[in-house]
């Protein structure tokens, strides 16, 4: 099984709107370091295609929709990102590529570990091998 979960939002709100608050270690299940957003991609742009030694990441999608591709080295699972009060919760050690952007879409990423280029795993075969001496309580 593939290590993520969908975080469910409390929406507040009334005929004016809605409202998402989120707060460190409450809505989000570490301490926020690092927040990014991604936003006007074309529909078949392959985004990711790394995975991380260490980071976690909770992912909305503000607005639009797109895909995300999850591998953890022996499966993979699409999940669709639709909706604002929903949070995809990535863990360390989890191939990810996201794509089938819709015109609209925006991205927000919150991050539990500000930008280390070592965190990086970009090559598919070292993530695998990475995975694989994880398993024998080994890691690079």
């Amino acid at each position: 099984m593939v290590n993520y979960d969908v975080l469910n939002f409390q929406i507040r709100g009334n005929h004016d709107g809605s409202l998402v608050a989120l707060e460190n270690s409450k809505e989000i299940p570490f301490d926020v370091k690092r927040v990014y957003y991604i936003w006007g991609t074309k529909r078949d742009v392959i985004r990711g295609r790394h995975a991380h030694r260490k980071l976690e990441q909770v992912i909305i999608c503000m607005a639009g929709t797109c895909d995300f591709i999850l591998d953890n080295g022996t499966e993979k699972e699409t999940v669709h990102l639709d909706n604002p009060s929903k949070g995809l919760l990535i863990r360390h050690n989890i191939w990810r590529e996201f794509t089938n952007f819709s015109p609209d879409c925006v991205i927000m990423v919150l991050a539990s570990e500000k930008y280390d280029e070592s965190d990086y795993i970009r090559d598919y075969q070292t993530f695998l091998d990475n995975v694989k001496n994880t398993a024998k309580g080994k890691t690079r």
